[in-house]
């Protein structure tokens, strides 16, 4: 036996499987046992697979070919359950690919990739003979199957099915079952009957209820009723109501279950077709070691147990008790509440035990499938019930009940023995026959008749090993309902005349040949039936009457795409490109491709879908690159074009915003991105709280704030898979100043021109400011406008107002001292190699400072502020009643601001003077 294992750091314990073997009286006994809480439990199944549960998400995979004894690293980096024998996804710089490699040869060199393409993580699903996956790209999900380890074909569902999701229902009989939740459902999923290969798939049942689970996995309520081959019950939601139905062929028909006419007390249910029915919840079990709310079992045919109720529909809350020992064809109650189920002896004895929170010492067991019912303390004791286990066989007559005392002791493992109860082997005249049939009466189920043997009532007997409960089975003539509608086709209403007609989807050709139809080659065209998988009638009626065969043409190419492996459209300069073409349908074998990449490669290419070898190429220089594939024969052309983007990936990103802007101020906003990527990048800008981004391709935009306060702008770069983010805070203010600023010619020979370098000036030129005036920093700010020559603006902002004080902007003698140290050439800094710049005021058109709010602007007359300094008036504009008197001085000591004794003694001067100033600014009422 080999043995694979995918061992991780962190393993979580599966609970342990085998349990101490107890020596038992002829009834029950009991013992203890720690299980499960301190061992790595590995499940085994036959032809050697292990399954670990651990942490890590991409465990690797190792082989034993001992018995476990030495384990070889296999494969690095696999999906953890998702692992087959010789078969895998692994995690390849691509994505997830589908591998396969002999056990013992297994490397890098020998790894085999069945399907060229990514697959979506944790969608391999290997299940009798059928490999499933799904491959998502641009945003489509498409499914693929193999039959029988051959080749990967995509999945065909209806061709507006369009589906959410799949889940595979059953791979019984050389058939799959699926359940596709499709684009308009939510809670629902419609099931669909494929051919033997899995390929082409019919519906059979619509809108079956869906829940969904811990850690996203989704329940589907349809049950494969096991022992008898075709049998399924599903719970179908429509219009909010929940109803049970049952098939006999494979989904073909469905009908409701018939209620019983008394219940388990013998009276009347009054519930009655069509308005009655009986309804089951079909949910799995959390737990392994107990049965669901429906229980069934291969070696007992016909028996099946459900928790439901009667009633119009299902009702979450009643779990009574049913059972049905003809395949549900005639049920009765049993209990008014949910219990666990197991059957013992092939069904020759069920057990039965309350579900429920609180502690157990009885079980009750049955000996004539459900009639009638016998309890049995099983232990002194009353414990909470973990789980029911039978001894391994189908013909065991010993189980085993676990739980505990308390929630703080170990496991109580009491094992019940019934066979002193039977003191015999059952021999012939110990069975009955009963007869297969569905609800209608119909015999033929399946194409046969089949007939199975069961215990009589009477019979106190034990069925053992050797018991086997088919008995006769008698092959039907073909009818209607062997047949069900072909891919393609659907049913026609049932309220028709000719509900058992099939026809086609208006989307469907039936004539048109296949996608893999080869010139010269015949095929047959469907009539829109086919045959129930399995179904063994022969002779009689045969819808699917002689089919034509046609000649495959010559057929024109069509579902021409050209993509980059791994579905990118964006690679780097230098890189190597692989450009992967697919032709859907069409010739293949004539047809010539007709290549151009953009750049001036040119090629003509013969069976290149055909053997799919991708075409390598490598762009050296950046930009848009219009890749076209021409596919032509005698029939007809296709063509296929994609656009690649070849770009350097984003380094650098700054946001370049003036800091202080006026209210309705125009602004504009811009990224300055390295490289810069023209026409290659997009632009994402958020301002202030929006959730909705400004996109632009152009890295600049304008913008106007309407209300004062700080502002928050960010943008984001994106190209290719590149993505940089800078933000900044910008000054939203209804009043402030600015003093144009000029610098010496030697400045320009210096500048870079980048943002970081345009900063680092301003905030000098700002430092010898406040140094000089005794302004404060947080007072100035200077920004250095991008381009030559270098130019910038210096903002001064208005301190804090004072309580009760309105200031009156026109005298704010700040200004002053600004252009008093400026123009006194005290504001300098040195570059590299000594040179000094210097920093003076800048001639405008105007010679004025702009105020902050709307743009507007106020003229200050530097000769007439100095003019009225020297006058050093006091006007005094006194109130008469009913008008508001203010005050206005002029320091006599701001003359002192031009001594060339001490320039920086005559600023501060002026500073206090403006101290002095603002105090006598305030409103006076007289």
């Amino acid at each position: 036996m080999t043995l694979y294992g995918a061992p991780t750091p962190d393993l979580q314990p599966l609970g342990g499987w085998s349990v101490p073997r107890v020596s038992a009286g002829p009834a029950t006994s009991r013992s203890s046992a720690r299980a499960g809480r301190d061992c790595l439990s590995l499940g085994i199944r036959h032809g050697g697979a292990i399954a670990v549960s651990g942490k890590r998400l991409l465990p690797h995979l190792y082989v034993s070919s001992d018995l476990g004894k030495k384990w070889t690293l296999l494969q690095e980096r696999v999906t953890k359950d998702h692992i087959s024998r010789a078969a895998g996804p692994a995690l390849s710089p691509a994505g997830f690919r589908y591998v396969t490699c002999r056990t013992h040869n297994c490397s890098e060199k020998t790894l085999a990739a069945p399907f060229a393409g990514p697959i979506d993580h944790s969608s391999l699903t290997v299940q009798d003979g059928y490999i499933f996956f799904k491959a998502t790209s641009t945003n489509r999900t498409k499914y693929y199957v193999s039959y029988r380890r051959g080749e990967f074909v995509l999945m065909k569902l209806p061709k507006y099915a369009l589906p959410k999701d799949l889940q595979i229902v059953s791979t019984d009989e050389n058939q799959v079952l699926v359940a596709v939740q499709e684009w308009y459902q939510t809670d629902t999923y419609n099931l669909y009957q494929s051919d033997p290969r899995g390929v082409r798939y019919s519906l059979v049942l619509e809108d079956v209820r869906s829940s969904r689970q811990a850690e996203e996995n989704v329940l589907i309520d349809i049950l494969e009723v096991r022992g008898v081959k075709g049998v399924f019950l599903a719970n179908q939601k429509i219009d909010g109501k929940v109803v049970t139905l049952i098939t006999y062929n494979k989904g073909r028909d469905w009908d409701h279950l018939r209620p019983p006419s008394t219940d388990m007390n013998g009276k009347p249910t009054n519930c009655k077709p069509p308005d009655c029915h009986l309804h089951l919840h079909l949910r799995w079990a959390d737990n392994p070691y107990v049965s669901g709310t429906v229980h069934t079992k291969d070696t007992a045919p016909g028996l099946i147990m459900g928790a439901g109720n009667l009633g119009s529909q299902l009702v979450e809350y009643k779990e009574e008790m049913y059972v049905t020992s003809d395949c549900g064809h005639t049920w009765r109650q049993v209990f008014e509440e949910e219990h666990h189920i197991l059957y013992l002896d092939h069904g020759g004895v069920i057990v039965a035990i309350k579900d429920t929170s609180i502690p157990l010492k009885i079980l009750k067991f049955s000996v004539d499938e459900g009639l009638t019912w016998s309890t049995h303390n099983f232990t002194s004791t009353s414990v909470f019930v973990d789980g029911l286990l039978s001894e391994p066989g189908d013909e065991t007559l010993v189980m085993t009940v676990f739980g505990h005392i308390s929630f703080r002791s170990d496991w109580e493992l009491v094992k019940v023995d019934f066979r002193p109860s039977f003191s015999r082997p059952c021999g012939e005249d110990d069975y009955s026959s009963w007869d297969l049939t569905n609800l209608q009466g119909d015999r033929c189920i399946m194409g046969q008749q089949r007939s199975f043997r069961k215990r009589k009532a009477s019979s106190w007997c034990v069925k053992g090993r050797s018991f086997t409960s088919a008995l006769t089975a008698r092959v039907c003539q073909c009818r209607d309902s062997d047949f069900l509608c072909d891919y393609g086709f659907e049913r026609s209403p049932s309220s028709e005349s000719d509900a058992n007609k099939c026809f086609a989807n208006f989307w469907f050709n039936p004539l048109a040949p296949p996608d893999d139809c080869v010139l010269g080659q015949t095929y047959t065209s469907s009539l829109g039936y086919r045959k129930v998988v399995s179904d063994v009638c022969e002779g009689g009626v045969d819808p699917r009457r002689r089919p034509a065969q046609l000649q495959c043409p010559l057929a024109p190419p069509r579902g021409l795409r050209v993509s980059l492996r791994g579905e990118a459209v964006a690679v780097r300069p230098g890189e190597d490109v692989l450009f992967a073409v697919r032709q859907e349908r069409g010739d293949v074998l004539t047809t010539k491709y007709q290549v151009d990449l953009g750049d001036g490669f040119k090629a003509v290419y013969v069976n290149l879908t055909l053997t799919g070898e991708p075409i390598r190429h490598r762009y050296e220089s950046p930009g848009i690159y219009r890749v076209s594939v021409r596919a032509e024969n005698t029939a007809g052309h296709d063509e296929a074009v994609l656009f690649v983007q070849v770009n350097s990936p984003l380094q650098a990103l700054y946001l370049e915003v003036v800091p202080v802007v006026g209210i309705n101020q125009e602004v504009n906003l811009t990224a300055v991105l390295l490289p810069s990527n023209p026409n290659l990048t997009v632009f994402y800008w958020w301002i202030g709280n929006s959730l909705q981004p400004l996109l632009s391709l152009d890295n600049s935009v304008a913008t106007r704030f309407s209300a004062p306060g700080d502002v928050r702008v960010t943008v984001q770069a994106a190209c290719g898979n590149s993505v940089l983010q800078d933000s900044r805070v910008v000054r939203v203010l209804d009043q402030f100043q600015v003093v144009p600023l000029h610098f010496s010619k030697d400045l320009d020979a210096h500048n870079p021109n980048t943002p970081e370098w345009r900063e680092d000036v301003g905030l000098v030129v700002t430092r010898l400011l406040s140094k000089e005036t005794g302004i404060p920093e947080e007072l100035l700010v200077t920004v250095v406008k991008p381009g030559l020559p270098t130019l910038a603006d210096l903002h001064v902002l208005l301190p804090p107002p004072r309580p009760t004080r309105k200031r009156s902007l026109t005298s704010d003698k700040r200004l002053t001292a600004i252009r008093q140290v400026l123009s006194a050439q005290k504001i300098s800094f040195l570059l590299r190699g000594g040179v000094r710049v210097l920093v003076s005021v800048r001639d405008t058109d105007t010679d004025s400072q702009r105020l902050g709010g709307g743009g507007g602007y106020w003229a200050v007359a530097v000769l007439f502020v100095i003019g009225l300094f020297a006058v050093g008036a006091f006007i005094l504009y006194k109130k008469r009643p009913g008008r508001t008197v203010y005050a206005q001085m002029h320091n006599e000591k701001e003359q002192e601001m031009t001594s060339p004794v001490s320039h920086s003694q005559g600023v501060q001067s002026a500073i206090q003077g403006e101290e002095f100033i603002d105090d006598g600014l305030d409103a006076q009422t007289l």
